[in-house]
């Protein structure tokens, strides 16, 4: 890939990690190697499942992993998982220095801004460090001002009707 994009997927409607999760696989069947940071993230879903077929192709990794959602998290559990998830972003640097991956996916990264686990900073620094050849998609609620002016291209889900508004659980092979 010349040159690479800055791709946000936000808003409170289903399907930010989905979406994400098909623009890798469309890439993988163009022979491009992706990689999905998941952040805040501790259940087992399909999605692990299936990408794990696709190595070295395609590949997940999960970072600040909680089985917790955040606004459950006493102060106390929050420090330890911003903590935790600061440590993991140097991660995200040596992989863009690598250059191996064609695709850096960091799912729920604005979800961790909006929860206060990482700084808006920490983001723009990552979009900085970006090399020139790689695409990078972030994912997930409350995206910044400064990021959106930095991004490519934004699509935001728009909840209109969700069954999950009527008690239906997360079904598996679904949402999970």
């Amino acid at each position: 890939m010349k040159k690479g994009y800055i791709q946000v997927y936000t808003g409170d409607g289903k399907g930010k990690t989905t979406a994400a999760l098909g623009l890798g696989l469309r890439a993988v069947g163009h022979g491009f190697k992706v990689v999905m940071v998941q952040f805040m993230k501790g259940m087992h879903t399909g999605e692990l499942e299936a990408v794990e077929k696709l190595k070295p192709y395609f590949e997940i990794r999960r970072f600040g992993e909680t089985s917790k959602f955040v606004f459950l998290m006493s102060e106390q559990e929050k420090r330890e998982l911003a903590a935790d998830i600061q440590d993991e972003l140097k991660e995200i640097f040596r992989i863009m220095e690598e250059n191996y991956y064609h695709i850096l996916i960091l799912d729920e990264i604005l979800g961790c801004i909006q929860a206060g686990l990482v700084s808006e900073q920490d983001v723009l620094e990552i979009l900085d460090a970006k090399p020139e050849s790689m695409e990078l998609v972030l994912t997930g609620r409350g995206l910044t001002k400064k990021i959106a002016e930095r991004a490519d291209l934004i699509t935001e889900m728009r909840a209109v009707r969700h069954y999950m508004d009527a008690g239906v659980p997360a079904r598996e092979g679904i949402e999970k």
